[in-house]
This record gives structure tokens, C-alpha cells and sequence, in this order.
């Protein structure tokens, strides 16, 4: 063959293989956002139109299921890695860099793989466990201001910039007022207002980069919660048991070619997170992945 010929063959061959991975997706973006703390029970009491406006248009379950112990650095470590906390080892609570990161692969790292950016807004540093080397392109904590409005604000300024093709946003605030005043208390309920106005702005900056209808979110959570009495007899809220107040988890997808109106039957888990972006991205899911991916939410 000559060499003009065999450029010519190369370049059909790339060009298929270039077509067969895009047919393969889903979606060009997928943003996974997790609200920490954030039990079926408490969304229902809370005014977040914006959230509910979404779980309503597009396909949702409020039986999800966190891990046990359900705590919020173990169990975003399974959501974010589609595996338990028996193979990825995260059974920590804090950000304790002497013990290094995360020793699984993460979605973001698979997504590299294959050439996706990828990108972590959080609200707290322990996420930097699951900041592996070279697979975030962009992570942004912003410890001055960990609020859900400043992580969306740091969100709103990149997105359009980096367009990223699997974005993961946590907003912290629930957990904190939760913990702090109980989970029913009005700083609480404020907690979960204020996240979703930080949500409306994640989908006004994904519509203002022009990225909206290739694009789907997964709105989720680490875990739920309970009151208990301090030693001083005050209430605050607290999490970690198996319980179904603690383990009981929202799931919705919103956006490209998710089912209008859907409730999820089938079982959600929390691995299941992991594996629904990278299907929805063409990633294949690696042997051992304890996850898969909630097919029943989208158009065939």
C-alpha cells in the first residue's frame, strides 16, 4: 500500500472510531451534584422550586440508598469511585492528608482516560482524598467562603470557560446548620433554600454556555440524618448509622434524553451514581464496578 493510500485508510479509521465513541454517549456533560445531608424527608418540608421543579420534569426516586457507615467523606468516595467502602478503604471523616488519597480509581480518572475534562466545585477540603493526580482538571474549594452561593459563583465564573464533560458540585450547607441546629430547625430549612437558589445558578451558567441541551444533572446526596439530645440537652442532627433516616437518599436526572416524569423503580444505590455518568458519557465501567448505571431514567 502506498503511503498517500495508507493515510487515507488511517484517517477513515480514525474518523470511525471518532464517530463510533461519540455514538456511544449520551451526553456531552454531565453534572453531578450532591447536596450534603439531604434527606427525602427534609426536601419535602423545604422551599426549593428549582429542585422540585426538577425532580418533577425529569425521572426521580426518593428510596435511593446510601453506604453504611452513611458519612459524608465514605460515602461520596462511593458515589464518585462506583465501588463500597470494603475496596475503596475511605472510612475517615476528615481531611487528613497524611493518609493520602484515594487508592481506586475515581469517574474522574476513567474520564480522562478517554479524554473528557472533568471538574470538582466542593465545600469542603476532605474532597481532596479524591483529587488523584492529573485526572481533575479543575478543583475549586473555596476555603475562605464554603458556602453553597460561592461554590455556585466559582462554578457560574468557569463552566463556560472549561466546559467541562463530567463536573461533580457539592454544597455543604445542609449538613452544617443541620448538625449544628437539628435537622427540622429553620437554619437548617434556610440551609436547604439557599441551595436552591446555588442550583438555579448552576443551570443558568450551563445554559448561558450554551452547553444545556447536551447536558444532564444528577441531583443526589451523601446521606439523610436524625436528632439526637447533646449532653446539654440540645438538638442537633447527626448521621453514620444504617438507619432509614440516615441511609434514605433523593436521586433525579434532569436534562438530555431523561424520561419526563419518571419515578425510579428499580434500586438506586449510591455506587449507581458513578456508573450512570460514565454510561452516560461512553466510558466503559471497569471490571469490579459495583455499580450500574440507572438505564431505566433515560430514552432508549
Amino acid at each position: 500500500m502506498s503511503r498517500s493510500l495508507f493515510r487515507s485508510a488511517f484517517a477513515i479509521f480514525a474518523l470511525g472510531c471518532a464517530q463510533l465513541a461519540q455514538a456511544g454517549s449520551r451526553a456531552d456533560h454531565v453534572f453531578i451534584v450532591s447536596f450534603d445531608q439531604a434527606s427525602p424527608a427534609g426536601i419535602a418540608k423545604a422551599d426549593m422550586p428549582v429542585y422540585k421543579e426538577m425532580a418533577a420534569q425529569g425521572a426521580h426516586t426518593w428510596e435511593a440508598y446510601t453506604i453504611v457507615p452513611s458519612l459524608t467523606l465514605p460515602s461520596h468516595t462511593s458515589m464518585l469511585t462506583g465501588v463500597g467502602i470494603q475496596k475503596h478503604q475511605i472510612d475517615w471523616n476528615s481531611y487528613m492528608p497524611e493518609r493520602g488519597q484515594v487508592k481506586v480509581p475515581t469517574i474522574f480518572s476513567l474520564a480522562k482516560e478517554k479524554g473528557i475534562s472533568t471538574a470538582m466545585f466542593v465545600a469542603k477540603e476532605k474532597f481532596q482524598h479524591l483529587n488523584l493526580p492529573g485526572t481533575v482538571d479543575l478543583f475549586v474549594y473555596p476555603k475562605d467562603d464554603e458556602t453553597c452561593g460561592s461554590v455556585a459563583r466559582h462554578f457560574a465564573e468557569q463552566v463556560g470557560t472549561l466546559k467541562p464533560g463530567l463536573c461533580f458540585i457539592h454544597f455543604g450547607d445542609p449538613d452544617v446548620k443541620g448538625h449544628e441546629f437539628g435537622i427540622d430547625s429553620p437554619q437548617k430549612m434556610q440551609a436547604y433554600a439557599d441551595t436552591d437558589k446555588a442550583l438555579k445558578v448552576l443551570r443558568d451558567a450551563v445554559a448561558n454556555a450554551g452547553i444545556a441541551d447536551s447536558s444532564v444533572f444528577i441531583l443526589t446526596a451523601d446521606h439523610g440524618c436524625h436528632d439526637i439530645k447533646d449532653s446539654n440537652g440540645i438538638t442537633r442532627g447527626t448521621h453514620g448509622s444504617s438507619s432509614p433516616e440516615d441511609v434514605t437518599i433523593p436521586w433525579i436526572a434532569w436534562g438530555k434524553g431523561v424520561k419526563p416524569g419518571k419515578t425510579i423503580t428499580a434500586p438506586v444505590v449510591q455506587y449507581d451514581t458513578a456508573a450512570t455518568a460514565l454510561w452516560l458519557l461512553g466510558v466503559p465501567l471497569p471490571e469490579g464496578f459495583w455499580g450500574r448505571p440507572v438505564s431505566s431514567a433515560f430514552e432508549e
